[in-house]
């Protein structure tokens, strides 16, 4: 048996499990070979899927997360949780600081307990240079950014090596509240429901990297396995769309009209700039491969068999 096969043989922490990547990764690794042990803080009704184990664990409660990781033993480790919508990072700033900063120390200190436990957490390409002067964009980029403090410094104080992976904006069917996710579902409602209120769109010229979440997966599969630890890498698709681009794009494939509404605002926040992927994830065989076209397609479908709803 080979090293590969072994390895598939093991356990594979997923946290928020339930959410958009997380329910995208648990499938994806079991299908691997994997025992995914997928960390919710709901168990989902209906039949678990083969391969996949739940458990259920608040990420802020750090006792209940030690204790649930030294029962799972994980060989390897996929953290997911926390929140990423940047307008309500500015209805709930505190929220953001707790959910996205403190597990990420509560976890990694329990799996100091783990040395040769393979650990990925997924950051954000919403960072700021952790240098003065600091200029977050807004309370999301600073949660994330504090986190990746966090994991830089565990790194250097203890020892403990990780892979900080920082995607671009993820996109494909599924519970995601993103801005793709957010326009198919605003589509389909009016399509099924008759809605004539606007969409609104903050800025037509605003640019963003998009990456399907099943390509990213894939990423994090590929830094699981033969990433190195102790390195920030960057997963995006290399080519940006304006948002009236991706707008126009979806509402092509839709074959819909749909009324909509364009500001003009300008923050700091509104380009987000070239986000070309790391080099040395195509040294280690990962390259995007699925379409943006098909990727819109599959978000439109996924809210037109939900009616609209699942955001």
């Amino acid at each position: 048996m080979d090293e590969r096969a072994s390895f598939r043989k093991r356990v594979i922490l997923i946290t928020g499990a339930s959410g958009f990547t997380g329910g995208h990764a648990c499938h994806y690794f079991a299908e691997q070979g994997y025992q995914v042990a997928a960390m919710v803080r709901r168990i989902p009704p209906g039949p678990v899927p083969e391969g996949i184990t739940y458990y259920k664990c608040d990420l802020l409660d750090k006792h209940e997360l030690e204790n649930v990781v030294q029962r799972i033993a994980p060989d390897a480790v996929l953290h997911l949780g926390g929140k990423n919508s940047v307008p309500e990072s500015w209805r709930s700033p505190l929220l953001y600081m707790e959910t996205n900063v403190l597990p990420t120390v509560y976890l990694l200190n329990t799996l100091r307990s783990f040395p040769s436990c393979r650990i990925v957490i997924a950051g954000s390409m919403m960072v700021f240079p952790l240098t003065s002067p600091f200029q977050p964009s807004h309370p999301y980029s600073l949660s994330k950014s504090l986190q990746k403090a966090v994991v830089l410094s565990w790194e250097v104080l203890f020892g403990q090596t990780v892979i900080l992976a920082e995607p671009s904006n993820l996109i494909g069917p599924g519970p995601s509240t993103g801005f793709c996710a957010l326009l198919a579902r605003h589509i389909a409602a009016c399509e099924q429901e008759g809605k004539t209120v606007p969409f609104k769109i903050s800025s037509k010229t605003a640019r963003r990297d998009f990456l399907d979440v099943r390509d990213a997966v894939k990423a994090y599969d590929v830094l699981l396995e033969r990433g190195m630890p102790g390195h920030t890498v960057t997963i995006s698709s290399g080519i940006q769309c304006t948002l009236e681009e991706i707008t126009l794009s979806m509402l092509g494939i839709a074959g819909s009209v749909v009324p909509l509404e364009w500001g003009d605002e300008a923050d700091a926040s509104a380009d987000q700039g070239p986000q070309p992927p790391d080099e040395s994830m195509a040294g280690l065989g990962w390259k995007p491969e699925i379409p943006l076209t098909t990727s819109l397609r599959d978000v439109l479908q996924h809210f037109r068999e939900r009616k609209g709803g699942d955001v």
